[in-house]
């Protein structure tokens, strides 16, 4: 518990989480009482805390994106700790609360960025239509963000050197009686079908998007199945190219100096398609509000363009061991 990043995490986390609690309260006074036609007292106060409330938690929401990526990064980092532990995969399997603990912290990590859009658009229009809808969504994310410092807590409060833990051949075998094993045994030749054929498609999509302004739905669709599947990709597929292992599917090594820290561009770029891909279909459910007509179409060009390019980034980065390595996985 002493090491330094493990303070700046669980620090980090009860912060966000408190002052997320703190924020999902008021939000419950703005749900209640907000009124913009009043000029009582009440109306004003809210009013100004409502921009101290947005500006910080847009901060926090931005350290929240911060620690999820040094929480993986202190997993591979604390792997030499543990017997039987290669990379940040055992280190997550030391205790029960580890791999719940990154899935939810990943999942708190797309949620923000989501509201991140949302708290944007919302700032753009002159009378805070989404002024309630904002703050529902901040109550849910608040809730998560207390199971996350709950999480935290446990998890690190129950680490013990002495335990063997798994390496990540073991957990992310195709022999393995779990989810993990099920994506390692993915058809390679299929999957990469699939993931290409996909991202060309979410590109044409963006294309038509841009364009003509319709299919805001059905690019944030394309999008979030899109993060969802790549993530598949890289334990069945992408990450045996980059190790030249066919038994080797871990997306945790892909973190280690040993392949130039590619995970981390690899990981950042399909987040980003992703998050900001499913931001295009998020902020389309509101561009009928009459103050958002002429705002809507310019932040989903801008989050398109972000999608698209983060989906690119993730398609090079994925290809290139496949262009230019004379490893070939179909055969094994």
């Amino acid at each position: 518990m002493l090491n330094p990043a493990i303070i700046a995490i669980v620090a980090g986390t009860l912060m966000v989480s408190a002052y997320a609690a703190f924020a999902a309260s008021f939000g419950l006074r703005i749900i209640r009482g907000w009124d913009l036609n009043s000029g009582s007292e009440h109306q004003m106060v809210l009013e100004r805390k409502t921009y101290l409330i947005s500006t910080t938690m847009a901060y926090l929401f931005g350290l929240v994106l911060f620690t999820t990526f040094l929480f993986v990064f202190t997993g591979d980092h604390l792997h030499r700790l543990f017997v039987g532990a290669m990379c940040a995969a055992g280190t997550f399997n030391v205790n029960a609360y580890g791999y719940p603990l990154l899935m939810i912290k990943v999942l708190n990590f797309s949620l923000c960025g989501l509201w991140l859009i949302l708290n944007h658009l919302d700032g753009q229009a002159y009378d805070y239509p989404l002024i309630r809808t904002k703050y529902r969504f901040l109550i849910a994310i608040a809730v998560l963000l207390g199971l996350d410092s709950w999480l935290t807590l446990k998890y690190f409060g129950a680490l013990r050197a002495d335990v063997i833990t798994s390496c990540c051949g073991t957990l992310f075998s195709q022999d393995t009686q779990a989810i993990s094993g099920d994506l390692a045994a993915l058809p390679s030749y299929g999957t990469k079908v699939l993931l290409f054929l996909g991202i060309a498609i979410h590109l044409r999509s963006g294309i038509h998007l841009w364009t003509t302004g319709r299919g805001a739905r059905v690019f944030g669709i394309l999008s979030a199945g899109l993060l969802l599947f790549g993530i598949a990709a890289v334990i069945g597929v992408i990450s045996v190219y980059y190790y030249e292992l066919p038994t080797h599917h871990c997306p945790f090594c892909l973190l280690q100096s040993d392949y130039g820290f590619i995970g981390y561009p690899l990981y950042l770029s399909l987040f980003m398609g992703g998050i900001a891909g499913a931001g295009v279909g998020l902020t389309g459910r509101y561009r009928n509000v009459v103050s958002l007509q002429s705002t809507v179409p310019r932040l989903q060009k801008r989050l398109c363009l972000f999608s698209v390019l983060g989906y690119v980034c993730f398609a090079a980065i994925a290809a290139f061991p496949m262009l230019f390595s004379d490893f070939r996985l179909e055969g094994y």
